[in-house]
């Protein structure tokens, strides 16, 4: 029940923001956010998935649609455009979700979330040392997974 209303709340957001800046509310967005919004809280969804899984409920969904309607989420503050050096843009929902990190496997593209609080009280010491004051950050971490490393040593 708490993911639904999670759902509903992230969905009349959306309808916040596009009444806001004069957009309508079309059907190919509502199927696009709704895809979004039930993906696994730590699914990092490429552009192709979210088609993908959007065509699956209204087949005449276009790939340009669902780009524009994932800017639109970017902008508004619904999602995280996430980029792990491998070319493509992947996107996990923004609002509500805590701050995390980023392990992701060179070999499979596996990523796993962290949270870690002694790193985030390193860097805010780093910051303050530097009179530097932190608005954001991403931390990511390039190596191999476990099951990667298994399968590479059997």
């Amino acid at each position: 029940m708490g993911e639904r209303r999670e759902i509903a709340a992230l969905e009349g957001r959306l309808v916040a923001e596009l009444v806001a800046r004069g957009l309508r509310q079309t059907g190919p967005r509502r199927v696009i956010a709704r895809v979004f919004f039930e993906a696994a809280p730590d699914e990092h969804l490429g552009l192709d998935e979210i088609h993908s899984r959007a065509r699956k409920r209204d087949r005449h969904i276009g790939y340009a649609t669902v780009y524009r309607t994932m800017k639109l989420l970017t902008e508004v503050g619904l999602a995280h455009e996430r980029r792990f050096g491998d070319g493509f843009s992947r996107y996990e929902v923004a609002a509500g979700a805590a701050h995390h990190d980023h392990l992701i496997c060179s070999r499979c593209a596996g990523i796993v979330e962290f949270e870690e609080p002694e790193i985030e009280a390193i860097q805010e010491r780093v910051a303050r040392r530097h009179g530097f004051a932190v608005t954001s950050h991403r931390h990511e971490i390039y190596g191999i997974c476990a099951s990667c490393q298994k399968a590479e040593h059997g």
